[in-house]
C-alpha cells in the first residue's frame, strides 16, 4: 500500500468510525462495520459491510428503515472527504453475527472474501 493509498484508507476508516459509533448509540443490535476496496477502482470498489448481532436485529434495522439511515451517513461522512457514493446501496451491505457463526463457523474473513 503505497503513501497515497494508505492516507485515503485511514481517511476511510477516520470516516467509518463516526458512523459506527454513532450507530452503536442509535441501532439496537449494531455491532460494528468493516470496509473493503480495490483502490485502483476507488471508490467504485468500495464495500461497506455493517454488523449486527442477530437476524432478528436485522429485520428491525429494515423495518424502520434505519438501513437507509446508516447508508446516509457513511455516504455524508465519505462526502466529507471528497468521496462520492453515486448509489450507497451498491457500497453498503448489511449482515449479522449469527449467520457468520451458522454460515462460516464465526469465521469473518472467509465470510467477507465470499462477498
Amino acid at each position: 500500500m503505497n503513501k497515497t493509498v494508505k492516507k485515503i484508507d485511514n481517511n476511510v476508516v477516520n470516516a467509518l468510525t463516526i458512523v459506527c459509533e454513532t450507530a452503536k448509540q442509535g441501532i439496537v443490535g449494531f455491532e460494528w462495520l468493516t470496509h473493503s476496496a480495490n483502490y485502483s477502482n476507488f471508490p467504485g470498489s468500495l464495500v461497506v459491510t455493517c454488523v449486527l448481532d442477530t437476524s432478528q436485529s436485522l429485520d428491525i434495522l429494515l423495518l424502520k428503515e434505519q438501513d437507509t439511515e446508516l447508508r446516509k451517513q457513511i455516504q455524508k461522512q465519505l462526502f466529507k472527504l471528497g468521496i462520492l457514493l453515486k448509489d450507497a446501496r451498491r457500497h453498503v451491505f448489511f449482515d449479522t453475527e449469527q449467520a457468520c457463526l451458522l454460515e462460516h463457523n464465526g469465521d469473518w474473513k472467509r465470510r467477507l472474501a465470499v462477498n
